[in-house]
């Protein structure tokens, strides 16, 4: 499956984007640390992925933050479900026809999931994936670092007439 977003009347496919930011984060019990933490954005490019971070975490993080890193990520997908807040990154295999060649291919694709445990996560991954038409293994599942997601949001343009 894959994203697409909607600008300037033309459809464009989007990738996602690990930002890693360090600020001075506030614990409950009040004491101040300095934390590195990564978030996913969904954006069009660099640029845009950093002034989103801008704005989606400027709107949480008292004081100063610094984007230490931006990094491309290849996910198929993403499966978000409400009750969970950690992530889990999946690589599910599967064996494609060359249509040229003939000879078989395996392909290779990440997934992201939120689940409470690796169990689930699997058991969410299976769900997800049962309308595909080709078999698959789930071969590796693994505790993501990243925190937080925020998907692309299309705001409409009202245009005067």
């Amino acid at each position: 499956m894959f994203i697409f977003v909607e600008n300037i009347n033309t459809k464009i496919m989007n990738t996602w984007h690990k930002v890693s930011v360090k600020y001075t984060k506030q614990f409950t019990d009040g004491t101040l640390k300095r934390v590195t933490e990564n978030y996913l954005i969904n954006a069009i490019n660099f640029t845009e992925a950093e002034a989103r971070v801008h704005t989606e975490i400027g709107a949480f993080v008292r004081g100063e933050f610094i984007v230490k890193a931006i990094k491309n990520e290849d996910f198929a997908d993403i499966f978000q479900y409400d009750d969970a807040e950690v992530w889990y990154k999946s690589k599910v295999a599967y064996v494609s026809e060359d249509v040229d060649s003939g000879k078989e291919k395996k392909i290779n694709n990440n997934f992201l999931v939120s689940a409470h445990n690796i169990k689930e996560a699997y058991e969410r991954i299976e769900e997800s994936l049962t309308g595909l038409m080709v078999s698959y293994e789930v071969s590796k599942i693994e505790v993501s670092n990243i925190l937080q997601i925020f998907p692309y949001i299309a705001i409409e343009i009202e245009e005067e007439d």
